[in-house]
């Protein structure tokens, strides 16, 4: 029997809209959205004093960074950098089992949901054993991940990270051991994992993610970009976080990393760029024309000190985005949303720098980051409530503390800028409910798994 959720305010078009009903099917997709649906024959869910609006999407997720959560915010005698960080990142990816993973995997989905976060791209690139030796099933630890996110419920493109090398010139790292493939293990592993992925759930899809420009040399690039446009898979890399890798780019290649993939021809409308924090006037203007999105991850580059990315510029060009929550430091979409703005404030001295650039509302712009950019980035096709589309979407309690007194048209600014957790009442993904009332059914369950991970990790 079809679902008929009848909430107080629905966001659809642009706006939110009262007494709009949100039919539902069997398999979870929309039938139909709009006023006036007629209630017989079908299962009503009331959902009163509750705005309903599309699930958020996080293009850029690594879980077992969770592990790291505080561990990391002491400078050393000498101060601290993104390079000291990634020392104690790599500690703690050196030291997960499999079922440990799980456990990591699934607490920072289960956050993620619990913040109206219905699907996540999670760029995986831990693939061996603790010594570096392969597993005898090299995509165990990235079915480990997707198992988590069906454990939550929520909808995963797993994007698996290709990860050949320390750098141009440099010797392996031991920190990095557990990531190392050779370019054929990484095509037969991401090849096999393609077949098998059906059977790994209805809400599991795949991607290919050289993990940035240091760890796949260029001709290995082409040849992943090759396999997934043969698929039109989505294909995410980190690029332009630190000034280091742009510099070690440009002594192997003579051209900053967004130039050289720029000049290859492998910028496209499938290719998201992570981070693409120090960028010029052209490069912007490559991403542009190409299409390509930047997923920006200002919550997890505020915390490393990585830089501002310049937003107004590549919003100006008319260069889509999405949003990550990276290294977990904090798990928040929409955090990450209005940080963007935040940034640019403080930079410029000015407010909202980002409102009405191509006439678009600057809360809109955000939201539609939040999700239609999100899910644009990955190829999943949500983002949006439209009849035909998977249902997936969280309500919010208007009456919360950090949102109450908000009229309809100023419902969606107040969201994007104030929203915490607390407000986020119901999360629902292909048309099944994951959070009710803001509680998980395995949230106790998940946190003691969690904790006796992290006391033996951390």
């Amino acid at each position: 029997m079809a679902m008929l959720y009848l909430p107080e305010l629905t966001y659809a078009k642009g706006f939110f809209q009262p007494g709009y009903g949100l039919l539902v099917d069997e398999r979870g997709v929309i039938l139909q959205i709009g006023a006036g649906i007629a209630t017989a024959g079908h299962t009503v869910v009331p959902m009163l004093r509750k705005a309903l609006l599309p699930g958020m999407v996080n293009g850029h997720s690594h879980t077992f960074q969770r592990l790291i959560r505080g561990v990391a915010e002491h400078g050393g005698p000498n101060g601290d950098d993104f390079w000291a960080w990634r020392n104690r990142m790599y500690a703690a990816a050196a030291a997960l089992s499999p079922e440990e993973l799980f456990h990591v995997a699934r607490i920072a989905f289960l956050e993620m949901a619990l913040n109206g976060i219905t699907a996540v791209g999670e760029f995986h690139y831990v693939h061996r054993n603790t010594d570096g030796s392969a597993y005898e099933d090299p995509n165990l630890l990235s079915k480990a991940v997707i198992r988590a996110a069906s454990s939550v419920g929520i909808r995963i493109a797993l994007l698996r990270v290709a990860y050949f090398r320390a750098g141009f010139e440099l010797p392996p790292n031991s920190g990095q051991k557990r990531f190392y493939e050779t370019p054929d293990e990484y095509i037969d592993a991401v090849s096999r994992l393609e077949r098998e992925l059906p059977g790994l759930g209805p809400t599991a899809s795949l991607g290919v993610a050289p993990h940035s420009i240091r760890a796949v040399p260029l001709d290995s690039l082409k040849r992943i970009a090759a396999w997934a446009g043969e698929r039109k898979l989505p294909v995410h890399i980190h690029v332009a976080e630190q000034m280091a890798e742009i510099t070690a780019c440009k002594r192997e290649y003579g051209l900053s990393p967004i130039r050289l993939l720029a000049q290859h021809g492998l910028l496209n409308e499938h290719v998201t760029l992570v981070h693409a924090i120090h960028t010029t006037g052209d490069e912007v203007e490559s991403i542009a024309r190409a299409q390509a999105t930047i997923c920006s991850c200002p919550t997890t580059e505020r915390n490393l000190g990585d830089g501002i990315v310049d937003a107004e510029t590549a919003i100006r060009a008319s260069v889509p985005f999405s949003f990550g929550s990276d290294s977990q430091a904090t798990i928040n979409l929409l955090e990450d949303a209005r940080e963007l703005d935040y940034h640019l404030r403080l930079k410029q001295q000015r407010r909202v720098p980002l409102d009405g650039i191509g006439g678009e509302d600057l809360s809109e712009r955000l939201f539609r980051f939040a999700t239609q950019g999100g899910a644009r980035s990955l190829g999943l096709p949500t983002g949006t409530l439209e009849a035909g589309s998977p249902a997936d979407f969280f309500t919010v309690d208007l009456d919360d503390i950090a949102i109450a007194g908000a009229t309809a048209e100023e419902l969606l600014p107040t969201l994007v800028f104030s929203l915490d957790r607390s407000g986020v009442r119901d999360v629902v993904v292909q048309g099944k409910t994951i959070v009710a009332d803001g509680k998980h059914p395995l949230a106790e369950e998940i946190v003691a798994a969690y904790r006796q991970t992290a006391v033996r990790i951390t």
